[in-house]
């Protein structure tokens, strides 16, 4: 695919393949296996032949049933996992809300995580600096700054690891189910922050089996079966192909 800076993601051809057991091959099997283009009994695709371009401010909902490979397609963007086959070009930086609470140290504390994980994304310590008593105050989190990340609950973890990521100001959002953690008052808050986010002209790519998010977010939907993209286009109409195949009439 001819790369066009006009695009903030393009795929194409993507494909990739997991092992299904946690046997080991010895080196020389897995260089035949990989250049083999037969799947190994013992492997299986994730995701298989995918391609889409997705434009600067556009919000992409990714629907399908558990399992199909739509976070597996998400950390491909985010270059969190290396294709087997095909290509992801994305123009611009990412801020990935995805499996957001690795990366966090858990003997450090809460001032030390913020200062880690915002120069793990890549902000500077000035730019950390400046942004820490908002990223405290979104995650709520003021008496226990001086707290080891450790014994923070699994709530208050994430709210921190939202509260950090949502500061960064990369062009690209990739959001896998985080706004199903925490409690309803959490919820309200996030939805604020991806709304200004979106605001901004932001490009959205978002996973989530809760319709009303997707369709308060997205306006154009992925649909993903078999491991396979099987459509793509408008949210509203994505969705209720989704449900058709979820719910057959008898």
């Amino acid at each position: 695919m001819t790369r066009d800076a006009r695009n903030a993601i393009e795929v194409s051809g993507l494909g990739i393949r997991f092992r299904r057991s946690k046997r080991q091959r010895s080196s020389i099997l897995s260089m035949f296996a990989s250049s083999n283009r037969r799947t190994p009994k013992d492997q299986f695709w994730a995701l298989r032949d995918v391609s889409f371009d997705v434009r600067p401010g556009e919000a992409i909902g990714v629907v399908g049933r558990n399992g199909q490979g739509k976070s597996t397609l998400l950390k491909l963007v985010a270059s969190v996992l290396i294709p087997d086959e095909g290509n992801v070009q994305v123009n611009g930086g990412v801020a990935p809300l995805i499996e957001i609470t690795g990366g966090f140290a858990n003997d450090l504390t809460v001032k030390e995580n913020v200062r880690l994980a915002g120069g793990l994304h890549g902000m500077t310590k000035a730019e950390v600096a400046s942004r820490y008593d908002e990223i405290i105050d979104f995650a709520e989190l003021h008496k226990f700054q001086n707290t080891p990340f450790r014994h923070l609950s699994s709530g208050m973890k994430v709210r921190l690891a939202f509260a950090v990521v949502s500061r960064l100001d990369e062009p690209i959002i990739l959001v896998d189910e985080v706004l199903a953690v925490g409690d309803k008052g959490f919820r309200e808050k996030c939805y604020a922050r991806i709304d200004e986010m979106l605001a901004e002209g932001r490009t959205l790519f978002f996973v989530s089996h809760n319709e009303k998010d997707l369709q308060r977010f997205c306006t154009r939907g992925l649909y993903i079966r078999d491991h396979r993209l099987v459509m793509d286009g408008p949210i509203a109409e994505v969705l209720e192909q989704y449900n058709a195949d979820m719910n057959p009439a008898e």
